[in-house]
């Protein structure tokens, strides 16, 4: 494996110039008159005799590892620069379970920006953790109202993995059922299907693939099901029927919700879902090429002990005031397993603490608003396409259309919209889908009605606009959500920035974090990364690029993948290295 590396200048005046280790005193330590008097205590000469001397020969290495030459933060921040514009931004309306969102500013900068909360202690300890409890809390409750469902946990990665903890725990809790065969839904989304089928096989469970109806639950030979609401290619179906055969036929029920539809629609809590799934990506976290996201898993207070991750309950301290702990102890860990040791911890933390305070930023009248707009701007780009008689393929929908035409027709379309600067998702040969979002707007929709087949005027936006009702909906009656949600004060008091900021910074100075003190326990994920490291997380170039954007527009995280491989598989002696896991819990 061989790097092209800037060329070394040895003894030369240049070479003082060139400070390349001023990053590693900083940040990590020891500088050299540290090491220096504990090498002087140790009665050794230099830190390779002290390796030396430590370490079995056996597993010493003596060769150089095959690596670049070290820069200094400002050079590697323009290396990562360069490659961040190698990656082409567009208008994501590919969906399937990854949205633009915009990110309240206050709480990019005092929230995801700021190492008070993203180097605050994972909260093992209550008592060091009590804002960061309150706003995973605060999480779970948003969680709670908007499914339905009357308890949530706050640690899982993504809705793929959620849906395989909900199957692994529909079979833990389902006494009745004396089979493990799983009944999957043919309009999930395609990574969850797959993420599903590679943890069943490790369960010994069977899974089954089909469209769901009633009648194939009659059998009884299934333990549990898995459905998507709305579908994959956004279709709304009435599921109160299937949830009530799967009963009848001791079958339980999850399902995959998305979160923002559920401001509109009715929730799967009141129509018989045991389980809700999710991931709470478009409440104000980047896309981020695929993640990290904060998932999530819903359920009845009947099954809390045996939910996967990590549960905030309200408690008392030792003067009878009330407190916040992790409830459930014994299940925090993300992957479930008899003698797990590891969790999910900042990385997950932080963006469940982002989808939170999106929820409290916002209230319920601005989720309102935010659906409603969503929904409405689909309606008017249904409504233009309509006038020259293309029309989608299902009659409803939530913020996802389906659209059948020949295969020409489709190449065409997907890239007259790419042109544009605008992604679709090809769904196959002859469909395509495209799903509304917080960001798009009037110029998106001309740009796409331009693209479509036909590509003949519309009628004006506005005029259209005007012509909807103000009660339209694409929802159907019966799928209207009616019940209310978010009416705790938290999510109702902070609506105007300072407001917002103080709150933030009122919790965050319950913490205890790296700008607070050393932390002497854990070194997970983000905690110990240096200001240098964090800041390309919020640049445009790596945080608004869909995870199923097409490659070349990708090229910049493909260079950045395959360098951080190659480095890794340098140091640790293996052919190859992946980086899969979002977490050390996964990668155990």
């Amino acid at each position: 494996m061989k790097h092209n590396r800037p060329p070394v200048i040895e003894d030369s005046p240049l070479s003082k110039l060139e400070d390349h280790g001023a990053f590693v005193a900083r940040h990590i330590g020891p500088r050299d008159n540290d090491i220096s008097e504990m090498l002087e205590i140790l009665g050794l000469g230099n830190l390779d005799e002290l390796i030396q001397t430590t370490l079995p020969e056996s597993i010493q290495e003596t060769e150089p590892l095959d690596l670049p030459r070290a820069r200094n933060e400002y050079a590697i921040l323009k290396r990562a620069r360069d490659m961040a514009d190698q990656n082409r931004v567009m208008h994501s309306m590919i969906g399937m379970g990854y949205h633009e969102t915009a990110v309240p500013l206050v709480v990019l900068r005092n929230v995801l920006e700021n190492p008070g909360w993203y180097t605050a202690y994972t909260p093992y300890q209550a008592e060091i953790s009590q804002g960061r409890l309150e706003a995973l809390l605060n999480f779970q409750q948003m969680i709670c109202d908007l499914t339905g469902m009357e308890i949530a946990n706050a640690s899982l990665l993504d809705e793929a993995t959620a849906a395989a903890e909900a199957m692994a725990m529909l079979q833990r809790v389902n006494r009745k059922a004396k089979n493990s065969r799983f009944l999957v839904d043919s309009a999930v989304l395609p990574q969850t299907l797959d993420v599903v089928r590679a943890r069943a096989g490790y369960l010994d469970i069977e899974v089954v693939v089909d469209e769901v109806s009633p009648g194939l639950l009659a059998g009884g030979d299934f333990f549990g099901v898995l459905l998507q609401y709305p579908d994959s290619d956004g279709a709304l179906r009435q599921h109160e029927d299937v949830t009530h055969a799967a009963h009848e036929n001791n079958t339980l029920v999850a399902m995959a919700a998305d979160l923002l539809s559920l401001v509109l629609l009715r929730p799967p809590g009141e129509f018989g879902a045991d389980v809700v799934v999710g991931n709470s990506q478009r409440f104000g976290v980047p896309m981020g090429y695929g993640g990290p996201h904060a998932a999530f898993l819903a359920t009845h207070d009947e099954y809390k002990r045996s939910i996967p991750g990590r549960i905030i309950g309200v408690s008392q301290d030792s003067a009878g005031r009330p407190a916040l702990r992790m409830a459930l102890q014994t299940r925090e860990q993300h992957i479930r397993r008899d003698k797990a040791t590891s969790n999910i911890c900042t990385a997950q933390a932080l963006l469940a603490v982002m989808a939170g305070m999106y929820a409290a930023w916002h209230g319920p009248e601005g989720l309102r608003t935010t659906a409603r707009r969503v929904h409405r701007m689909s309606g008017i780009f249904v409504t233009g396409l309509q006038a020259r008689g293309i029309r989608p393929v299902h009659d409803s929908w939530f913020d996802t259309l389906r659209f059948e035409m020949t295969a020409a027709e489709a190449t065409h379309t997907v890239e007259r919209a790419a042109d544009a600067g605008i992604n679709l998702r090809r769904i196959d040969e002859t469909s395509i889908g495209l799903s509304f979002n917080e960001k798009t707007n009037r110029e998106h929709i001309e740009a796409l009605w331009a693209a479509f087949p036909n590509g003949h005027e519309s009628p004006g936006l506005i005029d259209i606009d005007r012509g909807l009702s103000d009660s339209w909906s694409a929802i159907p009656e019966p799928l209207r959500r009616t019940s209310t949600f978010l009416e705790h004060p938290v999510f109702n008091l902070y609506h105007s920035e300072t407001e917002m900021l103080r709150y933030l910074k009122h919790l965050e100075n319950k913490d205890l974090s790296l700008t607070h003190a050393m932390i002497s326990l854990g070194s997970c994920t983000m905690k110990l990364n240096a200001t240098s490291e964090m800041m390309p997380i919020t640049w445009p170039g790596f945080s608004d690029i869909h995870p199923f954007a097409p490659a070349e527009q990708a090229q910049g995280y493909r260079q950045l993948f395959r360098e951080l491989e190659e480095m890794l598989a340098a140091c640790t002696g293996y052919d190859a290295v992946s980086l899969q896991p979002n977490a050390g819990s996964q990668g155990e």
